[in-house]
C-alpha cells in the first residue's frame, strides 16, 4: 500500500507545515508513506504525470484558498487515469463544506475536517492494516455506496504533542520555515478563518525555546511564525523576544504577525535593541473607518496603532508591513481612498493592498446578502461588488494596488516618490493617476524589466508638466543605485563623459583605500543627500559612492557618502 501526501504551494521558497506535521504524526506507517510537493506554476500536465507515475493506492491533497481550483483540476484528471485510487482533501478551504465539495466533486472519498493529525494518522491505520472501520475515525466526511457519511467531530491535540518538523532542516535550505507556537486567536473578525476556532492553545515556552534554538543553530534564512496573532500575553511575546535577542545569530530573520495596539511599551524597547532584520512585524490595518471597524466584529486603537507603528519605525531596524482589505462592509470608495492615506502615511516597508475574499465557514459568507456582496464563484472568493462600493471601485483600486505593489513596496523608486508626493493632494492620488497613465498608455497588459519601470515613470513624471525634470532624473539615478550596481549608465543619467577622468581616478583611489571590493561611484548635479534631508535643492557637481557590500539589513539600500575628491 501507498499513501501519497500532495502539497502544492503557491511558491517554491514556501513550505507546506500540514503534510510534513501529518507525516510525523503517522510516523509508524512511514513504509507506505510518501511526500510530493509541487507549486501552482508548475505545469499541470507535468503534475499529474509525476503522480500518476507514481502509482498511490490512496491520494492526499493539502487545500487552501489559494490553490484549490488547481488541486481540484488535478485530483479530476488523476481519477480517471487511476480509478482505483482513493482521493482525499484535507485543509482549511475544505473543513467548513464537506457535503458541497464532495457532492460537486464525485471522484472523492472523502474529507478530512478540522485539526488533522490524529485523523490522519487513524486513516493511515485503516489503509495500512485494515483493523478500524472509518466510521470509527472521527473528524471524517466521506462517501460510502452513494451516501455522505460524517463521524464525530474530531479532538483537539495539545499543542506540546504536536510534532517538531524540521529535524532535517538541509531538507528546507533556502525555503521559508512556518512555525507554530499557538494555533487559535482570541479576535472574532467577521472575514477571517481563524475567528471560528475561539480557544487559544500554546505550545510550552520550554520547546519554544528549544525549537527556535534549533532554527538560530542552523543558520536558518526565516522563520514565520504563524500563531493568528504572536503578541497576545505580554509575558509570552517578551519571553520570546528576549530569547531571540540573547541568541541571536546575526542571520537568522523571525516574522510576526501582531496587533499593533497592544503591544506595550515594554515590547517596544525590546524590539528597538534588536539587530537591523532581527525580526518583522506583519500589522493588519484592513480599514481605518471605525463603522467598517465594528462591523466587522474588530476591536482596533487606531490613534495606538499610529503611535506604535511610528515608534518602531523610528530606529529602521524592523520591517513592517502594513494591510488594507477594500469591500468590507461600510466601507465606501471615499472611506478607503481615507483608509489608505491614512496608513501611507505611516511609512511602512510594505502596504499590502488586498481585497475581501468571501471565504466558506467565516460570518461574512453568512451575512453576503446583506451586504450586497457579489463576489467570484472560484476561489480565492474576491469580492466584485458590495452595497458601498460597485465593480468600477474595484476595477480602479485593482489598478492602485498594481501601482503601489510596483512603485512602493519593491522599494526602488523610495526617494523618487518622495519628492513627488508634493505635486498631489495625497498619496492615492499620486498612484491613481499613475494607474491611468498605465491604462491609456496600454502598460498593464505589458511585461516590464525593472529599468523599464524607471523609464516610464520618467515619462508619466515629464507628462505632468512644468516639474524640475533635472531633479527628478537625478533622483531615479539615485534610487536606481541605491539598489543596481549596473555595468551601463541609464539613458536618463547626466553626461558622464565630463566626469569621466575623475571617477576613474576615484574608482582607483577607493579601490586601494575600501573594505568593499564591490561599488559604484556616480557624478550628480545636485547634492542629492541634502535634497532628501530637507529639501533644499544645494546646485553643485559631487561623486556619490555606492557600496553594495554593506546594504541596510532591512531596506537592501547599499551604503551612500558622498566622496570628496582632492
Amino acid at each position: 500500500m501507498k499513501a501519497l501526501l500532495t502539497a502544492i504551494n503557491a511558491k517554491y521558497i514556501h513550505t507546506n507545515p500540514a503534510v510534513y506535521s501529518l507525516m510525523k504524526h503517522a510516523s509508524q506507517y512511514g513504509d507506505f508513506m510518501e511526500l510530493a510537493e509541487y507549486t501552482i506554476n508548475n505545469q499541470m500536465d507535468a503534475v499529474v504525470r509525476d503522480l500518476y507515475e507514481r502509482k498511490p493506492d490512496v491520494l492526499f491533497f493539502s487545500c487552501y484558498v489559494w490553490n484549490i481550483e488547481y488541486v481540484k483540476d488535478v485530483a479530476g484528471q488523476l481519477k480517471k487515469v487511476l480509478p482505483r485510487t482513493d482521493i482525499w482533501f484535507g485543509g482549511p478551504e475544505v473543513s467548513y463544506d464537506g457535503p458541497v465539495i464532495l457532492q460537486d466533486n464525485s471522484y472523492l472519498k472523502g474529507v478530512m475536517i478540522g485539526e488533522g493529525e490524529t485523523v490522519f494518522t487513524k486513516l493511515m491505520r485503516f489503509y495500512s492494516y485494515g483493523d478500524i472501520c472509518l466510521k470509527d475515525i472521527e473528524g471524517l466526511m466521506y462517501r460510502e455506496n452513494e451516501r455522505i457519511v460524517m463521524t464525530k467531530p474530531g479532538s483537539l491535540v495539545p499543542m506540546d504533542e504536536l510534532k517538531f518538523l524540521y529535524e532535517e532542516p538541509e531538507r528546507f535550505a533556502h525555503r521559508i520555515i512556518y512555525y507554530e507556537s499557538s494555533r487559535g486567536c482570541p479576535f472574532r473578525c467577521s472575514y477571517c478563518m481563524s475567528s471560528i476556532d475561539k480557544t487559544v492553545r500554546f505550545r510550552s515556552m520550554e520547546l519554544v525555546k528549544k525549537e527556535l534554538g534549533f532554527f538560530l543553530a542552523h543558520n536558518v534564512l526565516q522563520v514565520k511564525f504563524i500563531d493568528r496573532t504572536f503578541n497576545i500575553r505580554v509575558d509570552r511575546t517578551m519571553e520570546i523576544l528576549q530569547f531571540l535577542l540573547e541568541h541571536d545569530n546575526g542571520i537568522t530573520n523571525f516574522h510576526f504577525e501582531v496587533a499593533a495596539d497592544i503591544i506595550t511599551d515594554e515590547e517596544i524597547a525590546l524590539m528597538n535593541q534588536m539587530r537591523p532584520g532581527l525580526i518583522q512585524l506583519e500589522i493588519g490595518v484592513q480599514s481605518t473607518n471605525p463603522d467598517t471597524i465594528r462591523e466587522i466584529d474588530r476591536t482596533m486603537d487606531l490613534e495606538r496603532v499610529k503611535e506604535v507603528v511610528r515608534t518602531l519605525r523610528k530606529p529602521g531596524n524592523i520591517h513592517i508591513h502594513l494591510d488594507l482589505i477594500a469591500g468590507l462592509p461600510k466601507e465606501d470608495i471615499k472611506s478607503f481612498i481615507h483608509s489608505f492615506n491614512e496608513v501611507y502615511e505611516l511609512r511602512p516597508q510594505e502596504l499590502q493592498l488586498g481585497f475581501l475574499k468571501v471565504l466558506k465557514g467565516a460570518k461574512m459568507h453568512d451575512k453576503a446578502e446583506e451586504y450586497g456582496l457579489i463576489y467570484a464563484d472560484k476561489a480565492p472568493y474576491e469580492v466584485l461588488k458590495t452595497n458601498w462600493m460597485d465593480f468600477d471601485d474595484i476595477i480602479r483600486l485593482k489598478a492602485v494596488e498594481e501601482m503601489t505593489e510596483v512603485y512602493y513596496n519593491s522599494g526602488l523608486f523610495s526617494y523618487t516618490f518622495e519628492f513627488l508626493e508634493q505635486y498631489f493632494d495625497s498619496a492615492f492620488d499620486m498612484y491613481d493617476c499613475l494607474a491611468a497613465y498605465y491604462k491609456e498608455h496600454g502598460l498593464f497588459d505589458m511585461k516590464h524589466t525593472r529599468i523599464t519601470r524607471y523609464s516610464i515613470l520618467l515619462d508619466f513624471i515629464r507628462s505632468l508638466g512644468r516639474l524640475d525634470m533635472e531633479v527628478f532624473e537625478q533622483l531615479l539615478v539615485f534610487d536606481l543605485y541605491l539598489r543596481e550596481n549596473l555595468k551601463t549608465r541609464p539613458d536618463f543619467a547626466c553626461d558622464g563623459e565630463i566626469y569621466k577622468e575623475l571617477t576613474r581616478d576615484s574608482y582607483r583611489k577607493l579601490s586601494k583605500t575600501m573594505k568593499s571590493k564591490i561599488f559604484h561611484v556616480e557624478p550628480f548635479h545636485l547634492d542629492i543627500l541634502k535634497l532628501m534631508k530637507d529639501k533644499e535643492i544645494c546646485r553643485r557637481d559631487c561623486l556619490i559612492v555606492f557600496d553594495y557590500e554593506n546594504r541596510h539589513p532591512v531596506s537592501k539600500m547599499a551604503a551612500v557618502e558622498e566622496y570628496v575628491w582632492q
